[in-house]
């Protein structure tokens, strides 16, 4: 299968799709984030950051075309439409809006494991390597390769994990970046990092940023974090 646990965003208004989704992936030990309308969907995209999603097309509120477009205008998070729409015309524009695979219901374990599994392969594989040239913000910049952080020419020395959480915040560029976002860049190996964890890891680095006059990290309360520039 994919060789590690994913957390699955599971869009379906019928429960019973959604229970039975549930239990094919839990047997792989994948973890279910569910939601059973377009508006709850968006917003559970947001807040979870599932690694992938499994999306159902007629829903109530915005449909899953809809909400494929919203969803990939956020994140190339991949996208599989599961829909008992089997037309070329269904599959043509939701390919074309974003979706990374269409599967049709109704289906087996072993075919919606093999897609999930594929479709996370093709990820795996194009994003190896990306991303890795120079950042900036302000005056902080950032050699991904070289693992270094300097603030106007001078180094700042990092742990790791403060440099992976440094990292997700100038990647997003002066956006908000939601605690479990966060969490996970700062923790990738921890399937579900705790989020009490950020606090004291974001102060150290608040710290030391500032220290050094670079841009502000800044707390957004019950939300997440993004960095702004210098005053």
């Amino acid at each position: 299968m994919s060789g590690r646990a994913l957390r699955i965003l599971v869009v379906d208004d019928d429960p019973a799709m959604v229970g039975a989704i549930t239990a094919l992936v839990g047997t792989e030990g994948h973890q279910v984030i569910t939601a059973y309308d377009g508006l709850t969907a968006v917003r559970r995209f947001r807040e979870e950051a599932p690694d992938i999603v499994l999306l159902d097309l007629a829903m109530p509120g915005p449909d899953g075309f809809t909400v494929a477009g919203q969803m990939r205008a956020i994140s190339p998070i991949p996208i599989v439409v599961v829909s008992g729409e089997s037309s070329e015309e269904a599959k043509v524009k939701a390919l074309g809006i974003g979706a990374d695979d269409y599967l049709v219901k109704p289906f087996g374990r072993a075919e919606l494991l093999a897609r999930i599994a594929a479709v996370m392969r093709r990820v795996d594989r194009s994003t190896i390597g990306v991303g890795a040239g120079p950042l900036a913000f302000g005056s902080l910049s950032m050699e991904p390769n070289r693992h270094e952080v300097d603030v106007a020419g001078r180094l700042l020395t990092l742990t790791p994990t403060e440099y992976r959480l440094l990292e997700a915040l100038v990647r997003a560029n002066g956006d908000l970046v939601p605690h479990l976002l966060l969490a996970r860049a700062g923790w990738p190996a921890e399937a579900d990092p705790d989020l009490l964890w950020l606090k004291p890891h974001l102060a150290r680095l608040r710290a030391k940023v500032a220290a050094h006059g670079g841009p502000r990290v800044a707390a957004v309360r019950g939300v997440g974090y993004r960095v702004e520039p210098e005053s």
